[in-house]
């Protein structure tokens, strides 16, 4: 019987639904993209509320089995479809995946996504404080990436998926990623992987042509 597809309530430039598309397109998985215009407030509308009481993107419905909130999803899928290869069962190993998913919602969040969401959307954050937030959190990944290929190891997992957008697209932001050729080689590690698909890219901050 074939995988009906998932439905993937998103917009082309929130990283938050990138790290599900990514997730989803890796997993092989049949996908059904609904763009939710934040411009014009759909996710405050009434419709959405129902699906995500908080009004954020991404949400997913996979066959009635509504979620909400990019790392409790990408948990989900991994879990579900991931056959042991994205969400690792030891539970040392399961703790690090973890760590840098707190990180995702935390320091990257409040570091290159926050700079991002001043450029691309106008937000009204301190600009130099999410740029000095993100170099500091550069400077750990830097140092743990010159010790394993991946952020939990040397195979990828959903850490990676979640911590990888805002990293890749931190220059839109004004975070320079010139001073980090581990991270970079990261990323690029991430971009190799089979079925891997990127986030549409602005012409912002350093990324201005």
């Amino acid at each position: 019987m074939s995988q009906q597809a998932i439905k993937l309530y998103r917009h082309p430039l929130s990283g938050h639904s990138h790290r599900v598309e990514l997730m989803l397109s890796l997993l092989g998985l049949p996908t059904e993209s609904v763009f939710v215009d934040l411009m014009k407030g759909e996710h405050k509308s009434p419709q959405f509320l129902a699906l995500n009481r908080f009004g954020q993107v991404p949400v997913i419905d996979d066959n009635g089995t509504v979620l909400a909130d990019s790392n409790a999803i990408l948990v989900y899928l991994a879990a579900k479809y991931g056959k042991g290869q994205w969400l690792p069962s030891d539970p040392t190993e399961q703790a690090n995946v973890q760590r840098w998913l707190s990180v995702a919602a935390g320091q990257i969040n409040s570091g290159p996504a926050t700079a991002r969401l001043i450029t691309v959307f106008g937000a009204g954050y301190d600009a130099q404080d999410a740029i000095k937030r993100s170099h500091a959190l550069l400077e750990v990944m830097e140092d743990e990436l010159g010790n394993s290929r991946f952020l939990a190891g040397d195979k990828p997992t959903i850490a990676d998926v979640a911590a990888y957008t805002y990293v890749s697209h931190a220059p839109e932001g004004n975070v320079s990623l010139a001073d980090y050729p581990n991270v970079r080689a990261w990323l690029g590690s991430i971009e190799a992987l089979p079925n891997f698909v990127g986030m549409q890219r602005t012409a912002k901050g350093l990324q201005q042509a």
